[in-house]
């Protein structure tokens, strides 16, 4: 693809403490980098966004049915869907959007949170001499760079540590990791480097060191991806795009053409997910943009269609942040069995993924446990025997759908190149797959370029490089301060907010409640350990959530940093958005059932019960046996063979310890198997064996009688937060 003429820019920030706040990576890249993007001449002159804020959902709805024909309709709001609409309307184009669920609830939201050229693909394009796999790369290099310029605050570089436990691999992977700085060029983040053993365990000290020669690191970007997505989206939404979420197209509309005789695709029946109601969107072009669906839509088109799509599944895991340095990532650039996972910081804890099997295609995909345990396994290939790595640690985990393009010469998913394909059917329907999220802006660039003639629409060029994304045009490393000076919110809660919400934060920060605390004066947490707070679910309305599900997956992320802490948070934002929404006792009930079920199955919530039922094994040592049980009469001093809330609340009030009953009941409900409101003796097994397996962890039970038995004499207070909360 040509590249637009580059225009040199610099960034310079100041700010000495700021990189214990960023993050060294972040830190250098705002303190010293020179930053070289491509800026088309027009980027300056575009208009400012017609709405100051993005219109509301049934404005966007009443739009849709007013508007007698649109120029450009899209099908899909994962990122590419959002980038065509985004493209479109900022071109002068009468533009749509509809989306099934919601945005970026598919592939998009579920990523390795990478902005990357990839550097395997890198390696593919020069062992084949691949001059398809070439250009992939440099063009998914040049978007990292415009990607992390227009969502500064959603985005940073990122460095990641290649290990080498064999001599001969230090000039292999060096030479190769040069290249990939020498072909992003001016658009390079930081140049890579080499570290030796000892300089590798002081940035990794958990690293497996036997056999270690050193180490490669190099810089990609790091982004929060669903958050990235509706940015998008709303960016699209401010410059006029009607955009609407839970928008399922039902069928495609057709007219004759007069002039040819032919049918051609004029717009979609599409149907209200919430409401019911259908109605026709009419459009001189129609753009499927679906992902993982592409072919769904094209056979809506014409039933004969070829699948042009091949889905592949990419299961993460979540685990502590314990697991990884808060600004060192990791690469495994050679799985057992040939594959690549990364080993990555995110929002304070640890991500690790990804795997690569053939898959079909579904709304509702689910990490197995097999791909579960193979990412495990390959963590432990990595990290230091004093670490354990336990699947107990496992906080989340997902798994999302790749939509590949197929290549019909190749025998497995891994050998497929991501790049993207426009095609055009006989009626004119434009299907834009394949591709990757980095390069979503150049492949809304290639859709609108091949809409716009193909049906003769009337446009400039495209507009979308260096076009701040909603958020960032004012943001800056230091605007966390003043929502804590100015309003008085924890400096951790001021921190996220800017990074969620860039220059919209103090939006967000106004609609804070008052905690009644000397400190913080605002802003009440949704959960303990995690930044959240109660304000950010009224303005994620605003952003168009319309679901309990939209909100702890995509406009917080707690359903993907610790299902736990998300079902514990469910009952409150359910309340809160059942207020603002006027929902009734029924839809509120509804939420939180459909809630608990996408934890339970898409999050990896259904793991975690594996781990631990009432056909578990014991296997434990005889002494261990005689250990717990005697632990566990301590508790059940009848010797009935099972303890209840009434035997926990006599030995803590033996030791002057006061706990809420409701607290009690949660936690003996986590190992009570059968249900039955007690924990037999059987039970209490159970959990101990799994503890000793590393197959659960952070079990409060476990961790209140183990401190219970040691402290009945002492009298000191027995803590029972959630340890880790690992699944």
């Amino acid at each position: 693809m040509a590249f637009q003429k580059a225009v040199k820019g610099t960034i310079l920030v100041g700010g000495g403490a700021l990189a214990s706040v960023l993050g060294l990576s972040q830190f250098a890249y705002y303190r010293r980098k020179q930053v070289n993007l491509a800026y088309v001449e027009a980027a300056e002159c575009i208009s400012e966004a017609v709405n100051k804020e993005p219109p509301s959902r049934e404005a966007q709805l009443l739009t849709l049915r007013n508007v007698s024909e649109f120029d450009i309709l899209v099908i899909g709001g994962g990122a590419t869907g959002c980038g065509c609409a985004l493209d479109a309307v900022t071109r002068g184009l009468k533009t749509a959007l509809v989306e099934r669920g919601d945005f970026s609830s598919g592939t998009s939201s579920r990523s390795t949170k990478l902005i990357h050229g990839g550097v395997r693909y890198l390696q593919k394009a020069i062992m084949k001499l691949d001059i398809e796999q070439y250009r992939m790369v440099k063009e998914a290099l040049h978007e990292r760079a415009n990607l992390l310029e227009i969502a500064p605050h959603l985005s940073a570089p990122l460095p990641i540590m290649l290990p080498i436990y064999k001599w001969w691999q230090l000039p292999y992977y060096w030479v190769g990791i040069k290249l990939y700085d020498l072909v992003a060029g001016s658009n390079c983040l930081k140049s890579s480097y080499v570290l030796s053993k000892s300089r590798a365990l002081e940035h990794f000290p958990m690293l497996q060191k036997d056999k270690l020669v050193g180490a490669i690191v190099y810089y990609d970007g790091q982004h929060n991806d669903a958050r990235m997505n509706l940015a998008i989206a709303l960016t699209a939404a401010r410059y006029g795009a009607a955009t609407a979420n839970y928008m399922e197209v039902v069928s495609l509309l057709k007219k004759t053409d007069p002039h040819t005789g032919k049918e051609q695709v004029s717009g979609a029946r599409c149907k209200d997910v919430l409401t019911g109601q259908e109605f026709d969107v009419r459009a001189k072009c129609v753009i499927n943009a679906t992902g993982p669906f592409t072919d769904t839509v094209r056979k809506m088109d014409d039933k004969n269609a070829t699948a042009i799509c091949q889905p592949s599944a990419g299961v993460h895991i979540v685990m502590p942040g314990y697991y990884s340095p808060e600004s060192m990532g990791l690469l495994d650039p050679a799985t057992s069995d040939g594959r690549v996972i990364f080993f990555l910081p995110w929002q304070k804890m640890t991500i690790a993924g990804t795997t690569d099997t053939p898959t079909d295609v579904t709304h509702h995909p689910i990490p197995s446990e097999e791909d579960i345990n193979f990412i495990l396994n390959e963590v432990r290939n990595y990290l230091s025997c004093d670490v354990e790595v336990r699947r107990g640690d496992v906080l989340a985990a997902w798994s999302g759908i790749r939509p590949l393009v197929t290549d019909p010469k190749s025998a497995d998913t891994q050998s497929i190149s991501r790049n993207h394909v426009v095609d055009i059917s006989e009626s004119g329907l434009i299907t834009i797959a394949g591709g990757k999220w980095t390069t979503y802006r150049s492949m809304a660039e290639d859709t609108i370029n091949a809409a716009i003639k193909a049906h003769n629409l009337k446009a400039g060029p495209s507009r979308t490089v260096g076009l701040f994304l909603q958020g960032g045009r004012d943001w800056s490393p230091t605007l966390y301060i003043r929502l804590v000076q100015d309003y008085g919110l924890e400096s951790e809660v001021a921190q996220h907010l800017a990074a969620t919400y860039g220059d919209k934060a103090f939006e967000v920060a106004k609609m804070a409640s008052v905690t009644g605390k000397r400190w913080p004066i605002v802003g009440v947490r949704l959960v303990s350990e995690f930044p959240y707070i109660e304000a950010e679910v009224k303005y994620g309305i605003k952003e168009y959530a319309c679901t309990a599900v939209d909100m702890i997956s995509r406009r917080t992320r707690l359903a993907f940093l610790n299902v736990q802490a998300a079902e514990e948070a469910l009952p409150r934002i359910v309340e809160l958005m059942g207020r603002e929404l006027n929902w009734d006792d029924y839809k509120k009930e509804e939420e939180l059932e459909t809630a608990r079920k996408f934890l339970y199955y898409e999050m990896g919530y259904k793991s975690r019960s594996e781990q631990l039922t009432d056909h578990s094994e014991i296997s434990l040592l005889p002494s261990d046996i005689d250990r717990y049980k005697k632990r566990f009469h301590k508790f059940d001093a009848d010797q009935k063979g099972f303890i209840t809330i009434v035997d926990v609340q006599r030995v803590l009030e033996s030791i002057n310890v006061q706990m809420d009953e409701n607290t009690l009941h949660e936690i003996l409900n986590e190992v009570d198997l059968n249900k039955n409101g007690q924990v037999e003796l059987n039970e209490f097994l159970q959990l101990m064996s799994a503890i000793q397996k590393g197959r659960v962890s952070g079990s409060r039970l476990a961790i209140l009688m183990k401190t219970a038995e040691e402290n009945l004499d002492r009298r000191v207070p027995i803590p029972v937060d959630r340890s880790c909360g690992g699944l």
